[in-house]
């Protein structure tokens, strides 16, 4: 089978063997914002057209390929859901002669009636699911916008989103703390003294607005400011989860992972890193309910 994982900014492509083996992978910077007028169809054929004329077996794609502004906005799948819930919702497209399968997003409310959804990270998480404990388990996708779910005999109960990724990108370059920062690698030290910042009393704003002081009066380099400042987000957000029971497993982009593993051992916990490339397995756990033709 060929599996897709196709995102708002980037696109990657697999050739599976039957037993989900990657024979052949290819990327490219082609996410759906960078689609010109809606020819999905026309990009996946310049990505893997030699794929598809070999009759590769069935297409399946997973990510904001099914959302509003993708090839087709395929509606959400709700918790608590697993592999054959998520795949019930699977829709198919079509161009010539040939289809593909997207997967549906999935939704949830937290306890106030508020909703939240993911697209793609659910497939990865169904991807990882023999990797997990048996009973309740954490999963956290950091991001743009970090997942956490709770899943539970193979299925996902729940999740909330953190804008953290996305906060951290526009008060560095938008805002007055961004004007004291320098660019340079993450200190660990500083990193960590934020998210330990995070965990005192007096509120996320009022920490912001601490990078800021703490420069003005020589207690905090520029160069050391912008991992302040991604200590405190991230930190806020490790805070907002509370104590959930057991080790948190970390599921995404291996620079993005080793992040939240510092934090979380910071605040002495638990952090067991997954396979980065679990939407792969996912998207095949997908096909297997596929529709027989």
């Amino acid at each position: 089978m060929l599996a897709i994982d196709w995102g708002t900014s980037s696109f990657r492509a697999y050739r599976l063997d039957a037993d989900a083996r990657v024979l052949e992978k290819r990327s490219a910077p082609l996410g759906i914002l960078n689609v010109q007028q809606g020819k999905f169809a026309d990009a996946l054929e310049s990505q893997i057209s030699d794929w598809l004329n070999a009759d590769a077996g069935p297409v399946v794609m997973s990510g904001m390929i099914g959302s509003r502004q993708g090839w087709v906005e395929v509606p959400y799948a709700s918790c608590p859901a697993g592999a054959k819930e998520i795949a019930t919702g699977m829709r198919e497209v079509s161009w010539g002669q040939r289809s593909a399968w997207i997967a549906p997003g999935l939704s949830t409310r937290d306890p106030s009636g508020t909703p939240d959804v993911m697209r793609g990270e659910e497939t990865q998480i169904i991807g990882a699911l023999d990797r997990l404990p048996t009973g309740s388990s954490w999963v956290c996708l950091p991001g743009t916008h970090s997942k956490w779910a709770e899943v539970r005999d193979a299925k996902i109960l729940s999740f909330a989103t953190h804008m953290t990724g996305e906060v951290f990108a526009l008060m560095k370059a938008h805002s007055i703390l961004g004007r004291m920062m320098s660019d340079g690698p993450t200190d660990p030290t500083w990193f960590e003294a934020g998210v330990r910042r995070a965990q005192d009393a007096g509120g996320l704003l009022h920490h912001l607005f601490g990078v800021r002081a703490r420069g003005l009066f020589s207690e905090l380099p520029n160069e050391r400011a912008a991992s302040y400042l991604s200590g405190i987000l991230i930190g806020d957000e490790l805070a907002s989860i509370g104590n959930t029971q057991g080790p948190v497993h970390l599921l995404g982009d291996p620079s993005l992972v080793a992040l939240y593993r510092r934090a979380l051992e910071s605040l002495a916990r638990v952090a067991v890193v997954l396979d980065s490339d679990a939407a792969v397995r996912g998207l095949f756990t997908l096909a297997q309910h596929l529709p027989r033709s």
